[in-house]
Protein backbone atom coordinates (compact mmCIF):
# COMPACT_ATOMS: atom_id res chain seq x y z
CA UNK A 1 0.00 0.00 0.00
CA UNK A 2 1.21 3.38 -0.67
CA UNK A 3 0.65 6.64 1.38
CA UNK A 4 -1.85 8.25 -0.39
CA UNK A 5 -3.76 5.15 -0.27
CA UNK A 6 -3.14 4.72 3.74
CA UNK A 7 -4.56 7.89 4.15
CA UNK A 8 -7.68 7.28 2.23
CA UNK A 9 -8.43 4.47 4.27
CA UNK A 10 -7.87 5.69 7.18
CA UNK A 11 -10.03 9.05 6.63
CA UNK A 12 -13.06 6.85 4.99
CA UNK A 13 -12.76 4.39 8.59
CA UNK A 14 -13.65 7.97 10.31
CA UNK A 15 -16.59 8.95 7.46
CA UNK A 16 -14.37 12.19 6.78
CA UNK A 17 -14.30 14.07 3.27
CA UNK A 18 -11.56 15.12 2.06
CA UNK A 19 -12.51 18.74 2.85
CA UNK A 20 -13.53 18.10 6.36
CA UNK A 21 -9.43 16.54 6.12
CA UNK A 22 -8.17 19.49 4.83
CA UNK A 23 -9.98 22.23 7.06
CA UNK A 24 -8.84 20.31 10.49
CA UNK A 25 -5.22 19.40 9.52
CA UNK A 26 -4.56 22.47 7.93
CA UNK A 27 -3.26 20.94 4.71
CA UNK A 28 -4.61 22.33 1.95
CA UNK A 29 -7.35 20.35 -0.02
CA UNK A 30 -4.97 20.33 -3.55
CA UNK A 31 -2.25 18.69 -1.38
CA UNK A 32 -4.60 16.21 0.11
CA UNK A 33 -6.01 15.42 -3.21
CA UNK A 34 -2.76 14.59 -4.75
CA UNK A 35 -1.48 12.59 -1.91
CA UNK A 36 -4.90 10.33 -1.95
CA UNK A 37 -4.02 9.96 -5.74
CA UNK A 38 -0.36 9.56 -5.15
CA UNK A 39 0.98 12.34 -7.29
CA UNK A 40 2.83 13.37 -4.25
CA UNK A 41 3.97 11.83 -1.12
CA UNK A 42 3.55 15.34 1.56
CA UNK A 43 5.83 16.22 3.87
CA UNK A 44 6.63 14.70 7.75
CA UNK A 45 4.65 17.83 9.20
CA UNK A 46 1.56 17.16 6.59
CA UNK A 47 1.71 13.73 8.43
CA UNK A 48 1.88 14.64 11.41
CA UNK A 49 -0.96 17.18 10.77
CA UNK A 50 -3.08 14.70 9.22
CA UNK A 51 -2.46 11.58 11.75
CA UNK A 52 -3.47 14.32 14.31
CA UNK A 53 -6.85 15.49 12.54
CA UNK A 54 -7.50 11.50 11.78
CA UNK A 55 -6.63 11.09 16.07
CA UNK A 56 -3.84 8.58 14.67
CA UNK A 57 0.11 8.15 14.85
CA UNK A 58 2.51 8.35 12.57
CA UNK A 59 3.06 4.32 12.94
CA UNK A 60 -0.30 3.91 11.97
CA UNK A 61 -0.18 5.60 9.53
CA UNK A 62 3.00 4.52 7.63
CA UNK A 63 1.91 0.94 8.82
CA UNK A 64 1.75 -0.94 5.62
CA UNK A 65 3.11 1.82 3.69
CA UNK A 66 5.11 -0.62 0.30
CA UNK A 67 8.76 1.03 0.20
CA UNK A 68 9.43 2.23 -3.14
CA UNK A 69 13.45 1.98 -3.00
CA UNK A 70 12.66 -1.65 -2.46
CA UNK A 71 12.64 -3.02 -6.38
CA UNK A 72 13.09 -5.43 -8.03
CA UNK A 73 14.49 -5.61 -11.88
CA UNK A 74 15.11 -8.48 -14.14
CA UNK A 75 16.70 -7.43 -17.36
CA UNK A 76 16.92 -10.25 -19.51
CA UNK A 77 19.71 -10.77 -22.20
CA UNK A 78 17.91 -9.99 -25.32
CA UNK A 79 16.68 -6.99 -23.31
CA UNK A 80 19.87 -4.76 -22.74
CA UNK A 81 20.69 -1.92 -25.05
CA UNK A 82 23.32 -0.13 -23.20
CA UNK A 83 26.76 -0.44 -24.60
CA UNK A 84 29.48 1.49 -24.70
CA UNK A 85 32.69 1.04 -25.75
CA UNK A 86 35.76 2.01 -23.77
CA UNK A 87 38.54 1.64 -26.78
CA UNK A 88 37.23 -0.34 -30.09
CA UNK A 89 38.65 -3.81 -28.40
CA UNK A 90 36.96 -3.18 -24.70
CA UNK A 91 33.18 -2.84 -24.73
CA UNK A 92 30.96 -2.63 -21.33
CA UNK A 93 27.31 -3.44 -21.23
CA UNK A 94 25.27 -2.16 -18.57
CA UNK A 95 23.43 -5.45 -16.39
CA UNK A 96 20.41 -3.15 -15.60
CA UNK A 97 18.18 -0.21 -16.94
CA UNK A 98 17.84 3.67 -14.88
CA UNK A 99 20.99 3.24 -13.67
CA UNK A 100 20.18 6.74 -12.02
CA UNK A 101 17.85 5.38 -9.12
CA UNK A 102 20.54 2.29 -8.34
CA UNK A 103 23.19 2.68 -5.36
CA UNK A 104 25.37 -0.03 -7.22
CA UNK A 105 25.97 -0.53 -11.02
CA UNK A 106 26.92 -3.75 -12.32
CA UNK A 107 28.85 -4.10 -15.97
CA UNK A 108 29.99 -6.78 -17.93
CA UNK A 109 33.41 -6.15 -19.39
CA UNK A 110 34.06 -7.44 -22.29
CA UNK A 111 38.43 -6.96 -23.66
CA UNK A 112 39.52 -8.51 -26.90
CA UNK A 113 42.86 -10.50 -26.89
CA UNK A 114 45.86 -7.04 -26.47
CA UNK A 115 42.50 -4.70 -26.29
CA UNK A 116 42.40 -2.59 -22.83
CA UNK A 117 39.96 -0.17 -21.13
CA UNK A 118 40.57 3.50 -21.15
CA UNK A 119 42.21 4.85 -18.54
CA UNK A 120 39.58 6.40 -16.35
CA UNK A 121 39.33 7.52 -12.70
CA UNK A 122 35.70 7.96 -10.85
CA UNK A 123 34.39 10.43 -8.13
CA UNK A 124 35.77 10.22 -4.83
CA UNK A 125 33.86 7.94 -2.97
CA UNK A 126 32.93 5.54 -5.61
CA UNK A 127 34.13 1.84 -5.71
CA UNK A 128 34.76 -0.71 -7.81
CA UNK A 129 34.27 -5.23 -7.51
CA UNK A 130 35.81 -7.03 -10.72
CA UNK A 131 35.65 -10.69 -11.05
CA UNK A 132 36.93 -12.23 -13.66
CA UNK A 133 34.88 -14.61 -15.64
CA UNK A 134 37.06 -15.84 -18.43
CA UNK A 135 40.68 -14.93 -19.58
CA UNK A 136 42.67 -12.70 -17.88
CA UNK A 137 44.27 -8.82 -17.22
CA UNK A 138 46.79 -7.10 -16.05
CA UNK A 139 44.54 -4.53 -13.89
CA UNK A 140 46.93 -1.06 -12.86
CA UNK A 141 45.54 0.68 -9.99
CA UNK A 142 46.97 3.89 -8.81
CA UNK A 143 50.71 3.19 -9.35
CA UNK A 144 49.92 -0.57 -8.82
CA UNK A 145 49.32 -3.24 -11.38
CA UNK A 146 47.92 -6.84 -10.24
CA UNK A 147 47.30 -10.07 -12.59
CA UNK A 148 43.75 -11.39 -12.12
CA UNK A 149 42.36 -14.49 -14.00
CA UNK A 150 39.78 -16.50 -14.46
CA UNK A 151 37.94 -17.03 -10.80
CA UNK A 152 40.10 -14.05 -9.37
CA UNK A 153 39.03 -10.25 -7.90
CA UNK A 154 39.46 -6.99 -7.14
CA UNK A 155 37.98 -4.65 -5.02
CA UNK A 156 39.23 -0.78 -5.17
CA UNK A 157 38.43 2.86 -4.42
CA UNK A 158 37.81 3.79 -8.45
CA UNK A 159 39.15 7.30 -7.51
CA UNK A 160 42.32 6.04 -8.12
CA UNK A 161 43.67 6.31 -11.80
CA UNK A 162 42.52 2.82 -13.06
CA UNK A 163 43.29 0.63 -16.57
CA UNK A 164 42.92 -3.08 -17.44
CA UNK A 165 44.55 -4.69 -20.11
CA UNK A 166 43.65 -8.19 -21.55
CA UNK A 167 46.72 -10.42 -21.56
CA UNK A 168 45.33 -13.62 -22.61
CA UNK A 169 44.58 -15.37 -25.87
CA UNK A 170 41.06 -14.98 -25.55
CA UNK A 171 38.23 -12.77 -25.21
CA UNK A 172 38.09 -11.78 -21.00
CA UNK A 173 34.90 -11.35 -19.70
CA UNK A 174 34.65 -9.83 -16.05
CA UNK A 175 31.75 -8.74 -14.15
CA UNK A 176 32.37 -5.29 -12.57
CA UNK A 177 30.11 -3.48 -9.61
CA UNK A 178 30.60 0.41 -8.96
CA UNK A 179 28.88 1.86 -6.04
CA UNK A 180 27.43 4.96 -7.06
CA UNK A 181 28.43 8.60 -5.53
CA UNK A 182 26.53 9.71 -2.48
Amino acid sequence: MKIGNRIKLLRKERHMTLDELARKSGVALATLSRMENDKMTGTLDSHKSICKSLGTSLTDLYKDIEDASKTVESVPKTKRTEYFSSTTKAKQELLVTKTQNKKVIPLMLKIEPSGQTQKEADDLGIEKFVYIMSGAIEATIGKEKYTLKQGDSIYFDASLEHIFKNTSKTDCKALCVMSTAD
